[in-house]
């Protein structure tokens, strides 16, 4: 699957639709390899009877590895943490 031509191309499309972003995400980008991940789970036979939806990319969406990783083990951990919001005297150390 993931070496056919068909793949190839829908792979091309998503990357660029999702602007290389993890999950799609503005100023999220992927500086490591790009994985495009089905957001429907796929069997051996969808991809034996040639369906669809393998192929749709309506049910694709870039992920950097380690996002792909926390989808498939369901660890939050290895999810990317957002960044803090600073408020003004939260550096002060006697606080």
């Amino acid at each position: 699957l993931y070496r056919s031509d068909r793949w190839r191309k829908v792979r091309g499309v998503v990357i660029v639709r999702d602007n290389g972003c993890d999950l799609g995400i503005e100023d999220r980008d992927i500086s490591s390899k790009i994985l495009v991940h089905h957001m429907n789970p796929i069997t051996m036979e969808d991809i034996e009877e040639g369906r669809e939806e393998v192929f749709d990319p309506n049910f694709l969406i870039c992920t950097s590895e380690q996002t792909h990783n926390a989808i498939h083990f369901g660890d939050a951990n290895l999810l990317p943490k957002l960044p803090v919001e600073r408020r003004a005297g939260d550096t002060c150390p006697w606080k």
